[in-house]
């Protein structure tokens, strides 16, 4: 329920290097976040008096009908470096997170992560930890469970646009990797490139910039007008390059409304 996070440091961008699945994000982004090939979205942010932050997205899918939503809840205590995070989707499943960071040690985020499905009485929960500085950006995540747990790694370092990544995941109920990820990019202020291996078997890359493509050849573009303040407006399209003439391309349509 909860993803990466990202950095939220004012530091030049290259200073201190994204987190490993972070690397690529903007090339991924078009072809999912904001977007929406396929789908019709709305995102609601909101914040009351007391600090607290509403977020509420829903969107539908243009080909299946199908419906979805979550609502978010966020509360930062700035003085003590804390965040409390609570998540609900409808797929009936609960999330909270506290996250406390540059407190202990500058540079340094503690995250611990609890979900709960009610239908199905389901429960886990992950304790995160994650280190960065100039050149370098560093974590260890660790699954809460009993019969063993599967521990996380990862880390990039970044020089003059250069960014090099690894990723592992160690299954202690099997005593094995069952994760073992490497990653090459560069990234300039208006183009990235972002290559990766997984397993040794799975090859992948990107490109960002005005129009995206990716290595299965769809090419996403996309139009955001600012309707006011605080009303965005988001037209987008997503051509398979490879089956031009073939129709099946995708179009969406997307609002933020921001209060």
């Amino acid at each position: 329920m909860f993803g990466c996070s990202t950095s939220t440091s004012t530091t030049h961008p290259m200073a201190i290097p994204p987190p490993y699945c972070d690397l690529g994000k903007a090339a991924r982004d078009v072809f999912s976040k904001g977007y929406g090939f396929g789908m019709v979205k709305l995102d609601l942010k909101t914040k009351s008096s007391t600090g607290v932050e509403f977020t509420t997205t829903g969107s539908s899918n243009t080909d299946t009908g199908k419906a979805s939503g979550s609502l978010e809840t966020k509360y930062k205590f700035k003085d003590y470096g804390l965040t409390f995070t609570q998540k609900w989707n409808t797929d009936n499943t609960l999330g909270t997170e506290v996250a406390m960071e540059d407190k202990l040690v500058e540079g340094l985020k503690l995250n611990l992560e609890a979900m709960f499905v009610p239908n199905t009485g389901k429960k886990s929960g992950k304790l995160k930890t994650a280190y960065k500085r100039e050149y370098l950006n560093i974590g260890c995540n660790v699954d809460i469970d009993l019969s063993g747990p599967t521990i996380y790694g990862w880390a990039v370092v970044g020089y003059e646009g250069w960014l090099a990544g690894y990723q592992m995941a160690f299954d202690t109920a099997k005593s094995k990797l069952s994760q073992n990820n490497f990653a090459l990019g560069y990234k300039a202020a208006d183009f990235q490139l972002h290559t990766n291996v997984n397993d040794g078997t799975e090859f992948g890359g990107s490109i960002y910039q005005k129009a995206k493509v990716n290595n299965a050849s769809l090419i996403g573009l996309g139009y955001t007008q600012t309707l006011r303040p605080g009303v965005k407006l988001t037209l987008s399209t997503l051509i398979d390059g490879k089956n031009f003439s073939s129709g099946g391309h995708k179009i969406g349509l997307g609002f933020e409304l921001e209060a």
